[in-house]
């Protein structure tokens, strides 16, 4: 096995040149914003708004409802317009605060630290549960859990995912680019809670000029390393990065706490930074919006409540009708039908596409080639999942690690018999996950 890697994985086509080499570019809301109360793992926040509150910048619209919760802010200045049921990328329609932006961008106050020994470990994480910080790789999982695990002493790496393998993806490249200084010292701030861990920043090698920069940005700190990953889809995802920077393993029912590490991607530590020192909410992300139907493919800092039409807009539009439009990545992310709908915390990219190359697929018989589980990181066998997914045959699906799929998409890829593999294994896993709640 090849260093610093994993087995299983592909390599597709990555599309990141279309917006790696522009700066991120500010992208300031025109018309409503729209916050959806569920923008995370867990219960979805209780609004402590209404109608016809006027709100601030950086005031809290949404309070945490239970343990596994995130509160919501305000990300303009303006007034309640209503709090009704609106549609979110996924199609579901979620309980949501609209709010009328003033354009007056008036914010609260917030309280700043000089130094972080002005906090305890408790208070850290509090600031961060306050400030609503959740996983932005897409997860969605309150970050104050990650950090305020059962035995903190037993927690030996906090990793900073830094590979963003999903093709199309380059937000985390050029925050990297543009405010290492933040995910360093966010980065020391989570290895601030835990006495016995060392840091590991981990960059895909397609990266070289991000990791020059963190490189010597950490020459002088003794507890954190830059690790050079091998460029292969799906590097990022978190048992894969794990095992190739710890050499550790995990499975489905394991957490990452459970072989002592820790893992958060660019974005979210940065929100951890933000919430820390300077006392600032989750108010805002990076968003990708990218593909050859838009006519200047770049990233933008984006208010989180902001609707996706307008980030077309500050893309140019487009300059060619898009067939297909995913939020997220080809890989991982799923198509969308309507761009009428907010931005979020989890919200990484919109990618729209003049050709939609699976639709034209036509799926024929499994010819055995065995090419599904060369490159499965899970060490599954896709194409014997998915016979049983379709036949309802759950005691072989279970039988046979079922539960072990990550979702990647590798095996649907590379299928010469064109295959949903990926998204047949998927529905039956969302049974048995569902099964595992009603226990």
């Amino acid at each position: 096995m090849a260093k610093l890697t994993f087995v299983g994985g592909i390599h597709p086509f990555d599309g990141k040149d279309m917006s790696k080499d522009k700066p991120i570019k500010e992208a300031l809301p025109k018309g409503d914003l729209t916050y959806p109360l569920s923008q995370h793992i867990g219960a979805p926040a209780t609004p402590i708004v209404a109608k016809g509150d006027h709100v601030l910048t950086g005031q809290k619209i949404a309070e945490a409802s239970g343990f596994v919760s995130a509160p919501v802010y305000a990300t303009v200045s303006g007034t309640v317009k209503a709090i009704e049921p609106r549609r979110v990328v996924t199609g579901d329609s979620v309980m949501s605060i609209i709010v009328e932006n003033d354009g007056l961008y008036e914010e609260v106050a917030y309280s700043p630290i000089n130094s972080l020994e002005e906090l305890t470990k408790k208070e850290i994480v509090e600031r961060v549960k306050e400030a609503g910080v959740v996983g932005m790789g897409g997860a969605g999982f309150p970050t104050f859990i990650k950090l305020s695990p059962k035995e903190p002493e037993k927690i030996e790496y906090v990793i900073a995912n830094c590979a963003e393998c999903e093709p199309y993806l380059t937000s985390d490249y050029r925050r990297m680019l543009e405010e290492p200084e933040k995910l360093v010292n966010g980065l020391k701030i989570m290895l601030s809670l835990f006495d016995h861990a060392r840091g590991i920043l981990a960059v895909e090698d397609n990266k070289p000029d991000c990791i020059a920069i963190l490189k010597e940005l950490t020459k002088n700190e003794s507890r954190i390393s830059v690790k050079a990953l091998k460029t292969k889809y799906p590097q990022g995802a978190e048992r894969q990065i794990i095992f190739a920077t710890t050499g550790r393993s995990i499975n489905s029912s394991m957490l990452p706490a459970d072989a002592g590490c820790i893992v958060d991607n660019v974005d979210t530590i940065v929100a951890v930074y933000h919430a820390v020192m300077l006392g600032k909410p989750l108010m805002n992300r990076i968003v990708t919006v990218t593909g050859d139907a838009i006519a200047d493919p770049r990233n933008f800092i984006v208010r989180i409540g902001t609707n996706y039409h307008e980030l077309v807009e500050e893309a140019g539009g487009f300059k060619q009708e898009p067939v297909k439009i995913i939020s997220g990545g080809p890989m991982m992310g799923f198509a969308i039908f309507d761009l009428d709908v907010p931005t979020t915390k989890t919200a990484s990219a919109l990618l729209c596409m003049t050709q939609d190359d699976v639709s034209k697929m036509d799926s024929t018989a499994c010819i055995n080639c065995g090419k599904c589980v060369e490159v499965c990181p899970g060490r599954i066998a896709p194409r014997r999942l998915a016979d049983y997914a379709e036949h309802y045959n759950e005691e072989a699906f279970l039988a046979e690690n079922g539960m072990e799929c990550c979702e990647c998409g590798c095996c649907s890829f590379v299928c010469p018999a064109k295959r949903p593999l990926t998204q047949t294994i998927k529905s039956m896993r969302k049974i048995q996950l569902g099964k595992r709640r009603k226990k």
